[in-house]
C-alpha cells in the first residue's frame, strides 16, 4: 500500500495531519489549499511533528526523507496519476458538494473520493455525481498523527471494492478502521461523542461543575486519554459548531446541546488551542493552563 499518490485537500488542522500521516507511511502527498497562509502553517506545522516523532524514537525514517515526499500547491491540474483523493475543507456541505464536481471532472472516473467529514451523509455529498460508487467517507480523528482510529463510511452507492481499498488503506497509515456500514449523520464515534458531549456542556451551562472537572473526570473515571473539552478544544470550538449545526438540520438535533455555552466563546474570540484560548489557555509551546478571563 505503500507508494501511493494522495491528493489531500485543505491544509487545516485535519488536513496537515492526514497529509503528514500519509507521507509518514510511504505515499508521495499533495497537500492543496487555496490559501497560501494556510499552506506554510501546515508545512512548518508537519516540518515540527515529524522532527519531534522523529527524536522520540516514533519514526523509523530521518525527517527529510519523510519530507520529500510532500508537495504544497495552491492549485492542482488534472491528473491521471492520483491513487487517492482526500477532501478535508470546512463542514460545509454546499463546499463540499461543490469540490466533488469539481473533483469528478478532473480525475479519474476509478480514482476513489474520500471526504473527511464528521457529520454530513456520504450520499448526500455524492448524490450529483455521475459515479457516486468512488465516494466514501474517511473520518480521522484528531491530532491525526497520534489517533488511531479512522472511521470508514460506506454510502448507500459506495463500491464494495473502494470500500474495502479504504480499509487496506487506513491500516498501511497504521490506523484502525471503524466500519460504518450505514450512512447516518455523525456516523458513529461522532454520535457516541456528541451525546456525551451535550450531557457535559449542560452541566457547566448550569453551573453543576466545571469543564476541568469534568475533564479530570472522564480521563480518571472512564479511561478517556483526553475529556471531552480538551478534545473540543484541539478540534475548534468553531468547527464543532459547525458539525452541531450540520448534525441538528439532518435530524439529530437531540445530540446537540442547546446550551448558549459555544456560542458565546465563540463570539467572545475563544476558538480553541488554534487561538491560545478556548475552556483552557495556552502558552506558546501548547501547554494547556486554566482559564481565567484576562
Amino acid at each position: 500500500m505503500t507508494h501511493q499518490r494522495v491528493l489531500v485537500i485543505g491544509a487545516g488542522f485535519m488536513g496537515a495531519g492526514i497529509a503528514q500521516v500519509c507521507a509518514q507511511s510511504g505515499c508521495q502527498v499533495l497537500l492543496n489549499d487555496i490559501n497560501s497562509e494556510a499552506l506554510e502553517k501546515a508545512a512548518d506545522s508537519i516540518k515540527w511533528s515529524v522532527g519531534k516523532l522523529y527524536q522520540k524514537g516514533k519514526l523509523t525514517e530521518s525527517p527529510e526523507i519523510i519530507l520529500s515526499r510532500l508537495s504544497y500547491v495552491e492549485r492542482f491540474s488534472a491528473t491521471a496519476e492520483l491513487d487517492w483523493v482526500i477532501e478535508a475543507v470546512v463542514e460545509k456541505e454546499s463546499l463540499k458538494i461543490d469540490l466533488f464536481k469539481e473533483l469528478e471532472q478532473r480525475t479519474l472516473p476509478t480514482t476513489p473520493l474520500a471526504t473527511n467529514t464528521s457529520s454530513i451523509p456520504i450520499s448526500r455529498l455524492a448524490a450529483e455525481l455521475a459515479h457516486p460508487e468512488r465516494v466514501l467517507g474517511l473520518h480521522f480523528f484528531g491530532p491525526v498523527p497520534f489517533m488511531g482510529l479512522v472511521e470508514v463510511v460506506k454510502g448507500a452507492q459506495t463500491a464494495d471494492q473502494v470500500f474495502e481499498a479504504a480499509i487496506d488503506l487506513v491500516k498501511s497509515l497504521g490506523k484502525t478502521p471503524v466500519r460504518v456500514h450505514r450512512d447516518i449523520p455523525g456516523f458513529v464515534m461522532n454520535r457516541i461523542f456528541s451525546a456525551a458531549f451535550k450531557e457535559a456542556v449542560d452541566l457547566v451551562s448550569d453551573g453543576i461543575t466545571s469543564a476541568e472537572d469534568i475533564d479530570a473526570g472522564m480521563r480518571l473515571g472512564y479511561g478517556w486519554h483526553a475529556g471531552p473539552f480538551e478534545v473540543v478544544d484541539n478540534a475548534g470550538l468553531d468547527t464543532v459548531a459547525l458539525v452541531g449545526e450540520s448534525m441538528a438540520k439532518l435530524g439529530a438535533g437531540h445530540l446537540v446541546s442547546s446550551s448558549d455555552l459555544i456560542p458565546s466563546m465563540i463570539r467572545e474570540g475563544r476558538l480553541g488551542k488554534k487561538v491560545g484560548k478556548g475552556f483552557y489557555r495556552y502558552t506558546k509551546d501548547g501547554k494547556r493552563e486554566t482559564y481565567k478571563p484576562k
